[in-house]
């Protein structure tokens, strides 16, 4: 819905800017020649920025949210607005043709992002499924897995405990989306603000171990992680965690 709202808007910003500009230029005449001569202007004031800007942008969004877009069609569409007349839709049919269109390609990208999800979500059931009869691995009554690399001797935090740890996480396909150790600078917080899936694993630590944990989605980041980033909704992740020390 958003995306379509934003296509409308666009529309209507392109409108309101094509007939203000033909309102500007309804007294400069222009040859053949110079018509479809491609010219190189130069931005010399506010107004030649901002419409320079407007265009730039409405590309930008083009590509990005419209790319099938027929560019031949759509320059005779702007030519017609700049002119104000030849117009081969009526402007009162503008929004029922854009609207219903762009809802249809929002509908057809939830489906097909649904699809994906749920194979990420069957993905992650198998993974765990496979893993949990690997040597070494236990699971516990919520669904965490674990493995333990090196014991430690310290102090165990509890649920609530502020931590310094170390860690690495991946997607179960190897791809990298944190590490702390990457970046050379450990990592400090509290284990009541972080997935419950770290919560509950780090809590089995103590001062000095090294695990490395299988978290299913419903411990990890569910159907909310961050947009745009390669953690997917409904993705199993694995992490392992050096706990340096427990700070109560």
């Amino acid at each position: 819905m958003k995306k379509q709202l934003f296509n409308i808007l666009l529309l209507a910003i392109f409108i309101t800017a094509s007939n203000g500009y033909a309102n500007a230029q309804k007294d400069k005449k222009k040859d053949k020649k110079e018509e479809t001569a491609v010219t190189k202007i130069e931005l010399k004031n506010m107004v030649d920025s901002v419409s320079y800007a407007i265009g730039l942008n409405m590309a930008t969004s083009i590509k990005k949210d419209f790319s099938e877009a027929n560019f031949e069609a759509f320059i005779e569409g702007l030519k017609s607005g700049v002119k104000g007349e030849g117009n081969l839709i009526a402007m009162e049919k503008i929004q029922e043709i854009v609207g219903p269109y762009f809802q249809k390609k929002q509908e057809t990208a939830q489906a097909e992002e649904l699809k994906k999800s749920e194979s990420v979500k069957t993905d992650g059931i198998k993974f765990l499924e496979e893993n949990k009869n690997k040597e070494g691995v236990v699971t516990t009554a919520s669904g965490l897995q674990y493995l333990v690399l090196k014991e430690g001797t310290g102090k165990q935090p509890t649920a609530t405990s502020s931590v310094t740890v170390h860690y690495h996480g991946t997607t179960t396909d190897g791809t990298v989306f944190d590490s702390s150790v990457d970046r050379g600078q450990p990592a400090t917080f509290g284990l009541n603000q972080v997935i419950a899936g770290w919560t509950e694993g780090v809590a089995l630590m103590k001062e000095g171990a090294k695990f490395r944990f299988f978290i299913p989605q419903e411990l990890a980041y569910g159907a909310t992680p961050r947009p745009g980033g390669p953690i997917k909704p409904y993705m199993t992740l694995i992490f392992e965690v050096e706990l340096i020390s427990v700070n109560d």
